[in-house]
């Protein structure tokens, strides 16, 4: 039997040296509010006040004794992340806990550089609460985002309307180009499992790198979501945000159709993918076998559990890349827009400046309320809080990379 050559391939998870220098802190202005304000906010995670609202609450400095675990919400490799409350004012929060074996100095420069995350103030980028260390675990508290990841949207529901799509891609080039613009850093980890969804109809992205100590600390246990690298990055070259732009047009075809793109699906699983109707449009019906664990997911046809790893990046590499069908009802905007950011050549594909231009996302027309219902309505039940001891069994059966909003995944500097 003839032996099988690997491709030459190179996934790069290494940083960049220097830290990141963020933009000066947001003014006192922005972040008051009255003591009448505060004291009418709703702290269950699900009618929780605007962040920054909610931040001011928490006054001092996190110590895990003023932490209680509500449930766990996935954990892998990276660490876990649970749901939790914090005691003394009562606001939930997503608390990541990864375990590290480092020197005092490390950890020290650790929480130095996931201090400055206090100064991210973007509406499409999830909040960050502080962080701690104790007992040789960092613990990160974020914003709570109580719709979940994209991610889990699709495997609760199937698909997503095109022009809920279009929303969210507004929001994701957003926060791509706030990243970029302000924080000089790409995302480097674009994917639904990284795009996050609230019932207040609030999209935000999460899991990308500020802490670089961090980053080299966890290096051994970080796998980057190789399947949904540009070409460019798999290959080894010099990639920039355009690489980003790759990754968010992959996404965008899996959850028009509820399927991983590459390699293209066969067109029985397709029609039968696009028979179901797309989230939240009509009455949701929560597949039983999802919610408790089921190891197939909504994304992954059985083209990629039949392909080895480099037998998929290198069909990545060198097969042309996907497309939307045109065999369904897909708007020609919607067929334009994901051809542009799957160009093979990065510098075919737009700037985001240029995407943010394009009518897809610029003649959308979906308002936040609209958008805070579609949330509500892929939500298992009838949108209430105990929704927790239920999909608790699901995030238990993820991989740690499809719900963790974390900001100590792959960063770099934009180029």
């Amino acid at each position: 039997m003839q032996k099988r050559k690997k491709p030459n391939l190179t996934i790069d998870v290494k940083r960049t040296p220097e830290p990141i220098v963020l933009p000066a802190s947001q003014s006192s202005d922005e972040s008051k509010s009255s003591e009448d304000g505060l004291s009418r906010l709703e702290l269950n995670g699900f009618d929780q006040a605007d962040f920054h609202l909610l931040k001011t609450k928490i006054d001092t400095e996190l110590r895990e004794e003023d932490v209680e675990k509500i449930v766990e919400l996935g954990h892998g490799n990276g660490g876990v992340v649970d749901k939790v409350r914090h005691i003394p004012t009562g606001v939930v929060m997503a608390r990541k806990l990864i375990h590290l074996e480092v020197k005092p100095a490390v950890r020290n420069q650790i929480m130095r550089e996931l201090k400055v995350l206090h100064d991210c103030n973007s509406p499409y980028i999830v909040g960050f609460f502080g962080a701690y260390y104790l007992d040789r675990e960092i613990s990160i508290c974020m914003e709570y985002m109580d719709g979940g990841s994209l991610d889990l949207v699709l495997r609760r529901c199937g698909r997503i309307p095109e022009r809920m799509i279009a929303k969210i891609t507004l929001h994701v080039l957003s926060g791509l180009r706030y990243l970029r613009e302000q924080l000089q850093i790409m995302h480097r980890d674009v994917k639904p499992s990284n795009v996050l969804v609230n019932s207040k109809g609030e999209i935000k992205l999460c899991d990308f790198g500020v802490s670089g100590q961090l980053i080299d600390s966890m290096v051994d246990s970080f796998v980057g979501t190789r399947s949904y690298m540009s070409p460019e990055r798999l290959q080894g070259a010099r990639y920039s945000v355009q690489s980003d732009i790759w990754s968010m047009g992959l996404a965008l075809i899996e959850m028009a159709i509820g399927l991983y793109p590459i390699p293209p699906p066969s067109p029985e699983k397709l029609d039968e993918a696009m028979s179901r109707p797309p989230a939240g449009k009509g009455t949701v019906k929560v597949d039983e076998e999802i919610i408790h664990g089921a190891e197939t997911t909504a994304q992954e046809g059985p083209a990629v559990k039949n392909m080895a790893i480099f037998e998929l990046l290198q069909y990545i590499v060198d097969e042309p890349p996907p497309s939307l069908p045109d065999k369904y009802d897909f708007s020609h905007d919607f067929i334009d827009f994901v051809d542009k950011c799957l160009a093979k050549n990065p510098k075919e594909r737009p700037s985001l400046a240029g995407l943010l231009t394009h009518p897809f996302v610029k003649t959308i027309g979906v308002s936040d309320e609209e958008c805070a219902e579609w949330v509500k309505r892929t939500i298992p039940g009838d949108h209430q809080p105990a929704m927790d001891a239920a999909s608790s069994q699901y995030f238990n059966n993820t991989p740690d990379d499809n719900l963790l909003p974390t900001f100590t995944g792959p960063g770099s500097t934009a180029v």
